[in-house]
């Protein structure tokens, strides 16, 4: 998911991405808390711009085809950089072993997850998928942690929950309004499952590579997996190749899938991944602002009161209250 507001080439792209690098590299070579919740907002913005335009594209493009092109040329980007230069910090070849799970954690992993929000998108709202993707982390909170009898796990499940409610406050209406799609709600739901899985897997093969490897390879490596998908796709429907459709395309390449994609894999290296995914819970906010500037959606009070409950569920998950208040957490 992400972003098609801003590309070019020359030297509006090296200044307009230089601070993205330098950023990255930073999160990548320590465990810098602001610099991580910094590049993490940034991937928000990025991603709720990626998901208005990916919803724009599937109308006229095939989902599976839209989505295997953008990772696989995206993660080949991003592969060339890590080889060829040094902005993301040394390049350390992949042992077989490694390889063979990048191939099955990452590249499946982010396959199967593509392929389910690429199709919600085709058949439901962008506001129906993005709160799906928004309760995500409540299914990485499951599989990392049950709940336990000390303050640590109610603040984080406690977090998760407050956030997911401000993300249902803001789509409320509109679940309420639009017309019921099962086929497209399943896909939605779906999509926040494999969302949360991608994101767990990412994590364990962290432990041994470093976290833009993973997304570089994970990336291409989807992309070949859907390739065939995409083919079938296209001889059964066409496809329109137009300057719009390209250059939205474009854009989600390298803002959609290479920076984004990048910082997110980096700070899953350095925090759990139910902390990394409360982000999540903001990406439905960037989507409506998206929608609101490119597509003249209005803001509502609605969603405003869904930006206190989601930004104060960020907060209670990333402070640390026991550092604030001096206190062990525990009951």
């Amino acid at each position: 998911m992400a972003k098609w507001g801003r590309g070019g080439d020359g030297d509006g792209i090296s200044f307009a991405t230089a601070p993205v690098w330098l950023n990255l590299r930073r999160v990548s070579e320590n465990k810098n808390n602001p610099a991580i919740a910094g590049s993490l907002l940034l991937v928000v913005l990025l991603w709720g711009g990626n998901n208005a335009g990916t919803k724009w594209l599937v109308h006229a493009w095939p989902p599976v085809f839209t989505g295997a092109t953008r990772f696989l040329f995206a993660g080949f980007i991003l592969l060339a950089v890590l080889r060829f230069s040094k902005l993301l910090g040394e390049f350390h070849p992949l042992t077989t072993a490694q390889r063979r799970q990048l191939w099955l954690r990452g590249g499946l992993g982010l396959a199967a997850y593509t392929i389910a929000f690429c199709w919600a998108l085709r058949l439901t709202a962008a506001s129906h998928v993005a709160l799906y993707i928004g309760a995500s982390p409540i299914w990485a909170l499951l599989v990392e942690q049950r709940p336990q009898k000390n303050w640590s796990s109610a603040r984080r499940y406690g977090a998760a929950l407050l956030a997911v409610t401000g993300v249902l406050v803001l789509f409320w209406p509109s679940l309420k309004s639009s017309s019921y799609n099962p086929a497209g709600e399943c896909c939605g739901l779906l999509s926040s499952l494999l969302w949360a899985n991608y994101n767990h897997q990412s994590r364990i093969l962290a432990r041994t590579i470093h976290g833009v490897e993973v997304a570089a390879n994970s990336m291409w490596m989807s992309g070949v997996w859907l390739l065939p998908i995409a083919l079938i796709e296209i001889s059964m429907h066409g496809l329109v190749l137009d300057v719009p459709h390209l250059g939205i395309q474009s854009l989600a390449v390298l803002f959609g899938g290479v920076v984004p994609y990048a910082l997110w894999n980096s700070a899953l290296r350095h925090w759990e991944t139910s902390r990394v995914m409360l982000f999540n819970n903001l990406i439905p906010l960037s989507t409506t602002t998206w929608a609101h500037f490119a597509l003249g959606e209005p803001i509502t009070t609605t969603f405003c009161a869904a930006m206190v409950l989601i930004v104060a569920g960020v907060a209670l998950g990333q402070m640390d209250w026991a550092k604030i208040f001096r206190e062990p957490e525990s009951f």
